[in-house]
């Protein structure tokens, strides 16, 4: 997995959801392990929608269970600006 995208994506889990970064692990659950409830996960993925200007379609969200799902995701379907 890319470290940009990776890195970023763990870096707003980890301040979304008010965890330590140490915790923020590709394996982490949202709900389980990072004690997201599903307002904490609507966030989450608008802040990712903003940080990575992109959009996240819901029957896509749905399919988010981990941190390592969203890096994936991310890293499928962000448009690269760098």
């Amino acid at each position: 997995m890319s470290g940009n995208f990776g890195d970023r994506v763990k870096d707003i889990v980890a301040e979304k959801l008010d965890v330590d970064r140490e915790k923020v692990k590709d394996e982490a659950t949202l709900i389980g392990d990072l004690g997201a409830d599903s307002l904490d996960i609507v966030e989450l993925l608008m802040n990712l929608e903003d940080s990575f200007d992109m959009k996240i379609p819901d029957e896509d969200a749905e399919k988010i269970k981990t941190v390592g799902d969203a890096i994936a995701y991310i890293e499928s379907n962000a448009k690269v600006t760098e």
